[in-house]
């Protein structure tokens, strides 16, 4: 059991490190940005860089990176609140 909740854990921190580069490219911001936003670090309406296009953007390129598949119906204004909402969105959308 505690070698699975390891792996979680893995999982997490790199999915956590490819979803900040993501953000990072596709939003043009630095590593230093990216690097200091914590689960409650507000993303849109908060990041002049996040827009609706962005979004498209974000969502295309998590889908790529991660391969997986987001539906429409799956985002909601949640989703981009802050960055753990983000993440955990991401996480919950990969293969378990």
């Amino acid at each position: 059991m505690a070698g699975m909740a390891q792996s979680s854990a893995d999982s997490s921190a790199k999915s956590d490190t490819i979803l900040r580069s993501i953000l990072r490219d596709v939003l043009g911001l630095s590593q230093s940005q990216v690097d200091d936003f914590d689960a409650d670090t507000e993303l849109f309406g908060a990041l002049p860089e996040l827009d609706s296009m962005a979004v498209a953007g974000l969502l295309t390129e998590i889908e790529d990176r991660f391969d997986i598949i987001i539906d429409d119906e799956d985002v909601d204004g949640e989703t981009f609140e802050n960055y753990g909402s983000l993440l955990a969105f991401t996480l919950q959308k990969l293969p378990q």
